[in-house]
C-alpha cells in the first residue's frame, strides 16, 4: 500500500459520499499530483510557500506537537478554487464542502506522513507504511 493508497483512504473515511476509490484516487491526483504521481511534498509546498500564518501551520503539521487548525478559506487560497472545485466534482460535492472536509483531512494526512518536522522520514519499507496506515485509522 502506498501513500495514495492510504490518503484516499482517508478521504473516504472523511467524506461520506466519496465510496469510489478509484474516482476518490483520481480527484487526489488532480488536486496534489506533479502529472500523473501523488505529490504530498507539493502540497506541503503549497502551504509553506504561502508564507505567514500559512506557512506556520504547515510546520505545526509537519511537527511532533499539537497541529494547527485549517479554514476552508485558507485550503482555497492555497490550493486553488479550480482545483478544488475539480475534486469537489469528481466526488459529486460541492465545492464549500470539499473545501471544509479538505480543511480536516489536509493537516491529518500531512501530520500522520511526517515525523519531527520531515515529511515521510516516518516511513520504511514495508513495516514502516504498515505503522503509517495504522496512524490514519485509529
Amino acid at each position: 500500500m502506498d501513500l495514495k493508497d492510504l490518503a484516499t483512504k482517508l478521504v473516504m473515511s472523511k467524506i461520506g459520499g466519496a465510496n469510489d476509490s478509484g474516482a476518490t484516487a483520481s480527484a487526489l491526483e488532480n488536486l496534489v499530483g506533479d502529472g500523473d504521481k501523488f505529490d504530498l511534498a507539493g502540497l506541503v509546498g503549497k502551504f509553506t510557500g504561502s508564507g505567514g500564518d500559512l506557512a506556520e501551520k504547515a510546520k505545526s503539521w509537519l511537527g511532533d506537537g499539537d497541529n494547527a487548525s485549517l479554514s476552508p478559506a485558507q485550503v482555497q487560497d492555497a490550493i486553488g478554487l479550480d482545483k478544488i472545485e475539480s475534486f469537489a466534482e469528481k466526488l459529486g460535492i460541492g465545492r464549500e464542502e470539499a473545501s471544509s472536509k479538505l480543511s480536516e483531512i489536509v493537516p491529518d494526512l500531512i501530520d500522520k506522513s511526517s515525523q519531527g518536522g520531515s515529511l515521510l522520514d516516518s516511513v520504511g519499507g514495508v513495516s514502516g507504511l504498515k505503522g503509517l496506515a495504522s496512524k490514519f485509522f485509529r
